[in-house]
């Protein structure tokens, strides 16, 4: 997956989540949960984009780390709302797998990363 189009799909989760939530009925844990999942998801895709500008490997590590952390935060916001409006869980579940999908992504780039830099240290420390 190129990061053109990472960027595209964590923009695109933050738009359908944006969407969902303005079709979910105001109420006060509605209204508590959908703030937490609007800031997450749209956290996602601003922190990835921070990243794919990382001044360093460790610093694309750490903002990436960030990411995972937003995309598990949108995951668990999206699995309260589904308990609270079983009308809307079939949308909620396909937001769902898209983001597991990012995160899986994302988790395999960190660790791609770190074992790079691991083998990098360890050329260095020979020299």
């Amino acid at each position: 997956m190129t990061e053109k189009e990472l960027k595209i799909r964590t923009k695109n989760v933050a738009i359908s989540v944006a969407k969902l939530c303005q079709r979910l009925p105001s109420s006060r844990v509605n209204n508590t949960y959908i703030d937490q999942v609007l800031r997450s998801s749209a956290s996602m895709g601003a922190n990835y984009r921070a990243a794919c500008r990382a001044k360093s490997s460790r610093d694309f590590v750490y903002k990436l780390q960030v990411v995972e952390e937003e995309t598990d935060e949108t995951m668990y916001f999206l699995e309260l709302l589904a308990e609270f409006n079983e009308k809307y869980k079939a949308d909620m579940r396909l937001i769902y797998k898209e983001a597991e999908t990012i995160l899986k992504i994302i988790v395999a780039s960190v660790k791609t990363v770190q074992k790079k830099m691991t083998a990098n240290n360890s050329r260095q420390s020979k020299s």
